[in-house]
């Protein structure tokens, strides 16, 4: 287990955002990316992706509330043995959880590292 403040942990998360192309970036729009404690579903869970694939959507597709990606604080904490990992960690969760949005599948994440 790995202890950081609330602002180092947010710094992490930056860090993952940081490592995507500003391109591929600067297309997430209409998405909350949000740090919170754990999923009450499955606590063990690292990020949770909620909403609807971009390859999934019409062009018809409903503008309402963004979608949300989750970065579960306790959950990746808990995960990792030391500070070096933890910060490996969240960056492969936020890339990952940002390619869902894209409609990459789990298969392919994991093939190109970030799984």
């Amino acid at each position: 287990m790995v202890e950081v403040t609330d602002e180092e942990f947010e710094e992490l998360v930056d860090r993952g955002l940081d490592m995507i192309p500003r391109k591929l970036l600067n297309s997430l729009n209409n998405v909350a990316i949000v740090v919170e404690d754990r999923n009450e579903e499955d606590p063990t869970l690292l990020g949770l992706y909620h909403g609807v694939a971009l390859t999934e959507r019409s062009v018809e597709w409903p503008t309402y509330l963004p979608d949300k990606i989750s970065i579960y604080r306790g959950a990746l904490c808990d995960w990792c043995r030391s500070h070096d990992e933890l910060v490996e960690q969240v960056a492969i969760t936020v890339v990952h959880e940002i390619g869902h949005h894209f409609g990459i599948d789990d298969a392919r994440l994991h093939e190109l590292g970030w799984g």
